[in-house]
This record gives structure tokens, C-alpha cells and sequence, in this order.
């Protein structure tokens, strides 16, 4: 239950499929305007989780002047790629075509994501200005973003590149790995689904800006994958930010014990715990990689930049949000 002082989450079924409906909730701030919304996408290595695996919305982001909307998806014990991709663009493509009934502003919409949820939300990114991808259905509303946030997702699928550099635990036994159940089968096998589905080759400069972050000792998904996009988006023109996080491992955005996956090494709660966390940052203007700290306040402040920067109190955290929509 929300206190007193905040918004109230919202249950808000936007799509039906043959394996149920699928939700999403949905925070507004109380403001006279229509808010920025952006879209957060769970983790959970595509096979589990759900919206409930988030950070504190109402704190980090609605205290700020933002909508924020956390979504279900397929899992890959549903259905397979790209359906879990389609799904989020569904998402978005709701909360635009409501946007007036919701509150929201439809010119300004940002998707963030963690783990598997980085990885949907870094394709959704790349994919938002087309209107129809592969096997989707045809449906009303534009699912482009204005910006993107990703954090510890893989960049690529494909068995070749996993096994030159950018590994990932799948890679004993691929057929029954995360990657290997999104996709059905050994990504070895399927070498152009595999490469469907990896962010790396769907860059292109018509990408809207990116902020990526990874743990420097995630050995679940290695920092060497957001390197890689964030090489493959500077090399395209796109605007992006790397923050590779000292000592981080895998999950440090998740709630406290909320995990993506069990048995793994993870972070849980660490950068909530942390306020801030010892980072080296790079940016596609040339900079060398500068040292400097990252933290929730690290990605409001991206999206800000990005989704209303004409609003001086968007980006300003406060103690309270204001009026309900």
C-alpha cells in the first residue's frame, strides 16, 4: 500500500494474449501537466520474474516528475522470441495511444530495463522506428522510446561472439541455458534468430540516446557485453554513456533479496544500500574514461536530459510528488 503522501499504483491490462492477459503498473505524479513516462523492464533471464522485481518507483523516479510504468512480459516458458520484444512495444504503444486519460506526455517516453529486462530494453530502443517487426501483429501506436537505459543485459546471442570474449553462463549446456530456452533451442543452432535477438546487430544510427551500466565483477552477464553495444553505438553516431561500476556484480539494481535468478552471484539491493557506487565512465563525445560515482540518481538525471529537459522541476528530486492525474 502506497503512503499517504504517494500516488497510488495503478493495474492496467494492456494487451491480451493466448497465454492470458498481460499488465503493467503504472505511478503518476500528482502534477497539472503530463508527466514523462518511462517504462522499466524486469529481469529474471527471460524465464522468470515478473513487474513486482523493481526499484523503489515511487522514490527514485516519481519523487522527480516522472510516470513510471513497470510491465509484464511472456516468459520464455510462454512463448519465444521475440514475443517477450513484442510485448514491450505493446506496452508502450498503450500507454502512448492513453496517454490523456493517464496523465502521461506521449512525445517523451524512456524504457529501462536490468538483466534480461536490459537486454528487451535495449531492443526495444533499437527497434522503435519500425513500425512492424517479425511476426508481429499489426497494432495502433507508435513504440518508439526517446531514450534508453540498460543495465548488465547481453548485447549479443550469438554462440560465436559468447565464445570469443562476451561469455555467458549458457555456455555449458546451451540448449537448457536462458538464452537457449528464449530462443528454443541451442543458439549455435538458430544462428540468425540468435542474431535477431542480440542488441549488438540492431544498431543503427537512427537509435535514440543510451546509458549502460555493468558491474565490473558480474560474472553472470560480463561488463565485456555493454562494452561492446556501447562501441557498436559510438560507432554508429548515436549518443551514449558507459558506467562500468567498480566491484558491482549482477543484479545490483533489484530490491533487497529479489533476486533475477537463484544461485547465482549477485548484488541485490547494493546500489540502494550504496546511494552511490565508484564508477569509470565513458561517453561517445571522446571522453577518456573518467572516474566518477553512478547511482539511482545517475539515471534520473539521464532521463531527464532526455525526456523533458525544457522542465526545470523534472530532474529535481523532492520529498513529494504532487497532484494525481
Amino acid at each position: 500500500m502506497s503512503a499517504p503522501c504517494e500516488p497510488p499504483v495503478q493495474q492496467i491490462a494492456y494487451i491480451r494474449r493466448d497465454t492470458g492477459t498481460l499488465y503493467l503498473d503504472l505511478v503518476v505524479p500528482r502534477s497539472p501537466r503530463p508527466a514523462p513516462v518511462i517504462v522499466f523492464v524486469h529481469g529474471g533471464g527471460w524465464f522468470t520474474g515478473d513487474r513486482t522485481l523493481r526499484p523503489d518507483l515511487h522514490r527514485y523516479f516519481v519523487a522527480r516528475g516522472f510516470a513510471m510504468a513497470s510491465v509484464d512480459y511472456r516468459l520464455s516458458g510462454q512463448a519465444l522470441f521475440p514475443a517477450p520484444l513484442h510485448d514491450v512495444r505493446a506496452a508502450i504503444r498503450h500507454l502512448r495511444t492513453h496517454a490523456s486519460g493517464l496523465g502521461l506526455d506521449p512525445t517523451h517516453v524512456g524504457v529501462w530495463g536490468a538483466s534480461a529486462g536490459g537486454h528487451l530494453a535495449a531492443l526495444t530502443g533499437l527497434t522503435g522506428h519500425l513500425e512492424q517487426l517479425a511476426g508481429e501483429e499489426p497494432a495502433v501506436g507508435d513504440p518508439a522510446v526517446q531514450a534508453v537505459a540498460e543495465s548488465y543485459g547481453p548485447a549479443t546471442l550469438v554462440a560465436e561472439e559468447i565464445a570469443a570474449g562476451a561469455p555467458l553462463p549458457g555456455a555449458v549446456g546451451p540448449a537448457n541455458s536462458p538464452e537457449g530456452r528464449l530462443l528454443g533451442g541451442d543458439p549455435a543452432d538458430l544462428p540468425a534468430l540468435a542474431r535477431a535477438a542480440s542488441p549488438l546487430h540492431a544498431v543503427t544510427s537512427s537509435a535514440p540516446p543510451f546509458q549502460i551500466s555493468h558491474g565490473t565483477a558480474d560474472v553472470l552477464v560480463r561488463h565485456a557485453h555493454s562494452e561492446r553495444l556501447f562501441t557498436a553505438l559510438a560507432g554508429a553516431g548515436v549518443t551514449a554513456d558507459l558506467y562500468l561500476v567498480d566491484g558491482y556484480r549482477h543484479g545490483f539494481l533489484n530490491p533487497p533479496n529479489r533476486s533475477d535468478v537463484r544461485g547465482g552471484p549477485m548484488d541485490d539491493g547494493r546500489l540502494a544500500h550504496d546511494g552511490a557506487a565508484a564508477a569509470s565512465h565513458r561517453c561517445t563525445d571522446g571522453s577518456t574514461a573518467d572516474r566518477t560515482t553512478f547511482g539511482f540518481d545517475t539515471i534520473g538525471d539521464f532521463f531527464a536530459r532526455h525526456l523533458h529537459p525544457g522542465h526545470s522541476d523534472v530532474g529535481t528530486t523532492t520529498t513529494t510528488a504532487g497532484e494525481t492525474r
